[in-house]
């Protein structure tokens, strides 16, 4: 059994497969799947897509993924990443997720996809989908308000009850610096300290009064890496160094 946070009872073993281990065939037919990406065998992995087995089917969908990037080979469709991020599995919407933060071809089905993800049942999801909104600042117009939503405007009211996927979303909003994250941004700043540290770093793509003064309370803040951090931000050397001191 995994270990639990002790302020929110959080698994910290999130993504670790918490079920019993794949049968012997099961293993079998995932191996075949990740032995045709390495193979450059397109067919051999399309026939293990639809596997009943959510482990099968996710290491299929990354052995297309892999051929993509060669162009001789039919590798993995944009229709075929599209039902992956619908799957019915959380594992199997992670790695279609894992694989949309860097695809080149995405559209706006995709897009449309990633926005219901950021509401999905399963946190684990979420975590990812905020990571792979981070990666695509084009779609920012369509993602910044489930961004948002997930870090919540204000603390402790609101935001998902995950602290991990509110600490992801806090980072995609950073990393896409669209004007519409910038109060859930600063709000993070009130959040626990893992949160705090990925709200100052995200404010590196804001400007503005506000954001210079919660810049500077940051430099008091009790944890020393939010500290550390707002000081890289704002060139000011941390109190009591011999620089300052001197």
């Amino acid at each position: 059994m995994s270990s639990a946070d002790p302020d929110n009872g959080i698994p910290s073993g999130r993504h670790v497969h918490q079920g019993t281990a794949p049968d012997a065939e099961v293993a079998d037919r995932r191996r075949r799947a990740v032995l045709a990406g390495y193979h450059g065998d397109p067919a051999g992995a399309r026939t293990l897509l639809f596997d009943p087995e959510p482990v099968v089917r996710a290491a299929a969908l990354g052995a297309l993924h892999r051929m993509a990037g060669d162009r001789t080979i039919d590798g993995l469709s944009d229709l075929e990443l599209a039902n992956g991020l619908t799957d019915s599995d959380p594992a199997v919407r992670r790695r279609a997720l894992e694989v949309l933060a860097g695809w080149d071809s995405a559209s706006d089905v995709h897009w449309k996809a990633l926005v219901a993800l950021l509401a999905d049942d399963d946190q684990s999801v979420v975590e990812v989908a905020c990571w792979t909104a981070g990666e695509h600042p084009e779609w920012s117009d369509h993602t910044v308000g489930p961004l948002s939503a997930v870090a919540g405007t204000s603390k402790p009211n609101n935001g998902h009850d995950d602290y991990l996927c509110r600490e992801a979303a806090v980072a995609a909003l950073g990393a896409v610096g669209h004007a519409g994250g910038r109060a859930s941004v600063l709000a993070g700043l009130s959040d626990r300290p893992a949160v705090r540290r990925r709200a100052v770093l995200a404010l590196a793509s804001f400007e503005g009064e506000d954001v210079e003064a919660a810049l500077r309370s940051a430099l008091t803040d009790r944890d020393w890496q939010v500290r550390q951090a707002a000081e890289d931000l704002l060139g000011v050397e941390p109190e009591g160094s011999p620089t300052q001191n001197s």
